[in-house]
């Protein structure tokens, strides 16, 4: 079989589905034939997208239109977008970039039946032994990582131990940058920007599974207890249920407010294990969503008065509908503590961040911020303070700032703030490194460098460098801490391996714009030293 060949046929198919007509853009005469002649045989008549990626305002949100001017005339490195330039005028190349960045009225669709024809299953997976094979080379299957390299489309598998790469295999176009794992380590699932989400095979290096679960989409959480996987949305505005063996549709929760006259996009979703839930953030309407997984749920009285569908003897009634908390302002992300009791959400839009207590269905505390935290990419670690009392800390790096926050998770006060070279937007370290990780990614001059944090002193205690204009972020620890792996944000990139006591370079191992790299056994253990 032809995995992506197949693939991408069933995707061009389900984009013909449907038509919606293109507004503003579309209006200029000879758009809409200029669109079908060059660009619907790869992404779709509507736009949703086809052997290329989705081409929505939604979907370009990382392409600046003077990018994506320069990307039709002169087409993508190391992809299937050929160059225009020589077929199109300045004014026409100006004319479906103007296109591809205006919205589809009326507002695209992605049902149920969309959803269920875009599927495709491996069945020779189904066969293959579930220990890990010869493909290994006998690595530790929890000390390895995953390498998400957007440069060229592509994710590797790394040996933790030797710090080798051991395969290479083709993604989606804009692939998420944080997979998640099942409880076990052996398969991880991705989400790309377009809503492919795909289930891969880390045993035997293999894809299981592939369904488009939305159009635009934000990420994808997987259950503790492996049975489930739940797909946030930008667009349309759901919540998607997928089965985790094969991905097939279970069930779409349409995200509508309480009051029932508005739907929001779906900022994220994560799995709270010890909760047997998920958790989502609603970008447009004030509210927290907590969707349970447990058979033993107590009944949403609300949700049963929908006509949600379910299957008989799959799950109950009770589970998988939303227990609202009612918020005043927005979440766009948010934090766990480690306890999954309470979360740390902010808003991109607010100066304070929110303290909600999940059992109790409200917010508790106001997080008095500076500029623009990035809570999702926060950790924790045991804190030391000055009166030799040990307690727990959360610290949250900035998007807007040059300063990581460090919270007393008992008091919800500022502890202090870490001032650094420019905004940020990962931290990261383990349970047994003194230090933690911060890029300043978001700062002009200073993208190139990561500073070290000692976690008791709360000092900035060291830099690593990159050359002048190059990108250095995204810091994620072996599993035993001995090593900090960062990655080297260009084309001609690399992972660079630090010795995270010495905090000396290591080695490089080459890599296209890797975005990110996740160890399993962290991921799959919540290490405190890594966002879940």
């Amino acid at each position: 079989m032809n995995w992506h060949l197949g693939i991408s046929a069933v995707c061009l198919a389900a984009s013909l589905a449907s038509v919606s007509s293109f507004a503003g853009a579309a209006d200029v005469p000879g758009v809409q034939a200029l669109y079908k002649e060059h660009c619907a045989a790869c992404h779709g008549e509507t736009r949703f997208g086809g052997i290329g990626p989705a081409l929505l305002p939604e979907n370009l949100a990382r392409l600046r239109k003077p990018e994506a001017l320069k990307v039709i005339g002169e087409g993508r490195v190391a992809t299937q977008m050929p160059a225009f330039g020589d077929k199109l005028s300045a004014d026409q190349v100006q004319q479906l970039a103007d296109l591809i960045y205006s919205e589809v009225t009326p507002a695209p669709q992605w049902d149920a039946s969309e959803i269920r024809s875009s599927q495709v299953v491996n069945a020779d997976a189904a066969k293959l032994p579930d220990r890990p094979g010869a493909g290994l080379k006998g690595a530790d299957p929890l000390n390895l990582f995953i390498v998400v390299e957007t440069g060229d489309n592509h994710v590797s598998v790394l040996d933790g131990d030797k710090l080798e790469r051991l395969y290479r295999f083709p993604s989606r176009y804009a692939l998420h940058g944080g997979p998640k794992f099942s409880p076990d380590g052996r398969f991880v699932y991705f989400a790309s920007r377009d809503g492919w989400i795909t289930k891969f095979d880390i045993y035997n290096l293999v894809v299981v599974a592939e369904i488009r679960a939305g159009l635009n989409t934000r990420n994808a959480a997987v259950s503790g207890d492996g049975k489930w996987v739940m797909v946030a949305n930008y667009l349309p505005h759901s919540l998607v249920l997928l089965d985790a063996k094969d991905l097939s549709l279970v069930k779409i929760i349409p995200t509508l407010n309480a009051a029932g006259d508005k739907t929001s996009r779906v900022s994220a979703v994560y799995d709270a294990a010890p909760r047997k839930s998920f958790v989502a953030a609603l970008k447009d309407v004030p509210e927290a969503w907590e969707i349970s997984y447990d058979p033993d749920a107590e009944p949403v009285a609300e949700g049963l008065v929908h006509d949600y569908q379910y299957r008989e003897g799959h799950f109950t009634p009770a589970m998988f509908y939303p227990r609202r908390t009612m918020l005043k302002d927005y979440l766009d992300d948010f934090f766990f503590t480690q306890s999954y009791h309470v979360i740390l959400g902010a808003s991109r839009s607010a100066s304070k961040g929110q303290v909600i207590f999940l059992d109790g269905r409200k917010k508790i505390a106001d997080l008095d911020l500076p500029g623009m935290p990035h809570l999702g990419s926060g950790i924790t670690w045991q804190w030391t303070d000055p009166a030799g009392r040990t307690r727990t800390v959360m610290a949250s790096p900035n998007l807007n700032e040059g300063v990581i926050t460090v919270i007393d998770l008992e008091t919800y006060k500022i502890i202090k703030e870490i001032k650094t070279l420019g905004p940020g937007f990962f931290l990261r370290s383990h349970e047994n490194s003194r230090y933690a990780f911060t890029d300043s990614m978001m700062s002009k001059e200073n993208k190139n460098v990561l500073q070290v944090i000692d976690k008791q002193s709360l000092e900035v205690v060291g830099q690593i460098r990159a050359k002048p204009g190059q990108t250095l972020a995204h810091v994620e620890f072996t599993r035993d801490g001995r090593y900090a792996l960062a990655s080297l944000w260009e084309d001609d990139g690399a992972i660079v391996v630090i010795d995270a006591q010495t905090l000396k370079e290591v080695k490089r191992i080459p890599a296209r714009k890797p975005v990110g790299k996740y160890n399993v056994w962290n991921k799959i253990s919540r290490s405190e030293g890594t966002s879940h």
